[in-house]
């Protein structure tokens, strides 16, 4: 008898022995594509010598040392490097152990620059509906989700939700792609100027959006109009890369392809690749000072922050991606991915839209696809699609509440960097496959 406390009290694991590449092996010996990374974490696979080995060094030298009483080589180094690739002015690194405190740490750091800087009135936050920034109660308010947020919200901190850049969903038929992005972009202005600008502290976005909706990536002028409106008001722009950020969407940071940059900015997953929990937050080097200069210390901290060993990780991980030539190959092999999705299921009767950037893509299901209806949530499909997917070998990341936290249904790809073209063919033949057994052939 397990005494583990699972997800799901009814599920029935297998159990992972090794990992060999794009592959995961359970005890029986089986074999599973890891076409979703887990959650979009696994991008150098799952047997990388190179991060292997980092870890085993560090280990030799010291596992662990508190912050609060040194600072080590691994988490200088990162810092120093993730500053060096960094867009904008982002220029200091906190490190953590995952996206959810990422989110917590610049949700919190943005309320103490306006304490800092004589700005007391400025507290409210803005997002997005239908976003994710994690499980904590400070980043579950933020998020849009309803089906996350609902169970919790006698607890959660209050935030504005405003609507997604979702052109597949909200764009009008006769609007360009360009009115769409400023009409989207404008609510942002719209809720600023109905709240009050003195009191709003930030807005928060993910640069694609992930597990909630399926790799929705905004529509070209969409940010840079964001990034306008919060300077005009004063406003933190903070991006959540959690997901789609440390080359996931074919550049390290997900929001240098919109020729903008943040404020604050949330990195975590692909940053340590799976081999060690590790998450950062980015700021400027004026927010940084505005502390600096002020009362000296940020008032926040988790113990295992800065974990040598988890930055020694993270610093494998990152020279893997920006020495060895891994982001430009996640871009180049996101183009295959996403053609090959686009040979088998463009034409299919339930698939309505695929999209993304780089390796992570989605596919978004629906029971009409001139009418873009989606499937009775009650029919659970993303559920028999993800279990079927399984049986036959293949991770995949199916979600449900797509368009509204209740309707919709998507599924999203985010497979290791290294994947070769053979591994495509198998994604697509058995993601076919599960399609197949649960809402028939095309």
């Amino acid at each position: 008898m397990s005494h583990v406390f699972p997800r799901h009290t009814r599920a029935r694991l297998p159990m992972v022995d090794h990992g060999d590449g794009v592959y995961l092996v359970d005890t029986d010996g089986k074999r599973y594509l890891d076409a979703s990374g887990g959650a979009a974490v696994s991008c150098l696979g799952h047997s990388d010598p190179a991060v292997t080995e980092a870890i085993r060094a560090q280990l030799g030298r010291a596992a662990f040392a508190h912050t609060g009483f040194f600072t080590s080589p691994p988490a200088e180094a990162l810092a120093a490097k993730l500053a060096a690739h960094a867009p904008g002015a982002l220029d200091r690194v906190w490190f953590v152990s995952g996206g959810s405190e990422a989110v917590e740490s610049a949700l919190k750091l943005a309320r103490q620059y306006c304490l800092e800087t004589g700005q007391p009135a400025r507290h409210r936050v803005i997002a997005r509906r239908q976003s994710y920034h994690g499980n904590t109660l400070g980043a579950l308010a933020a998020g849009g989700n309803l089906w996350r947020r609902e169970p919790f919200a006698p607890l959660l901190a209050e935030t504005s939700h405003i609507a997604p850049c979702y052109e597949y969903r909200e764009r009008e038929a006769d609007e360009s792609r360009e009115a769409y992005a400023l009409r989207a972009a404008d609510a942002l202005e719209a809720e600023i100027l109905r709240l009050g600008p003195e009191t709003v502290m930030a807005f928060i976005a993910e640069p694609v959006v992930g597990a909630t909706a399926g790799a929705v990536p905004p529509v070209p002028g969409y940010f840079p109009r964001i990034r306008e409106i919060c300077d005009r008001h004063g406003v933190l722009l903070i991006l959540d890369e959690v997901m789609c950020g440390m080359g996931r969407t074919g550049t390290l940071f997900a929001c240098e392809q919109d020729g903008i940059a943040p404020d604050i900015l949330c990195i975590a997953k692909g940053l340590g690749a799976g081999y060690q929990p590790i998450g950062a937050m980015l700021c400027t080097g004026a927010i940084y000072e505005a502390i600096a200069s002020g009362s000296g210390f940020f008032q926040h901290g988790h113990t295992y922050m800065g974990h040598p060993t988890a930055c020694a990780a993270g610093l494998a991980v990152l020279r893997r991606l920006t020495e060895d030539g891994l982001v430009e190959r996640a871009a180049r092999m996101g183009t295959r991915l996403r053609a090959e999705l686009e040979a088998r299921f463009g034409d299919h009767p339930h698939v309505g839209d695929i999209r993304g950037r780089g390796l992570f893509l989605g596919l978004e299901l629906v029971e009409d696809r001139a009418s873009r209806m989606p499937f009775d949530p009650a029919l659970g499909l993303h559920r028999a699609i993800k279990a079927a997917a399984f049986e036959d070998g293949l991770i995949c990341y199916p979600m449900g509440g797509t368009i509204d936290g209740i309707r919709g249904d998507h599924i999203l790809l985010a497979p290791p960097f290294i994947l070769e073209d053979a591994h495509i063919a198998e994604i697509c033949d058995r993601l076919e496959r599960a399609l197949e057994r649960t809402i028939g052939a095309a």
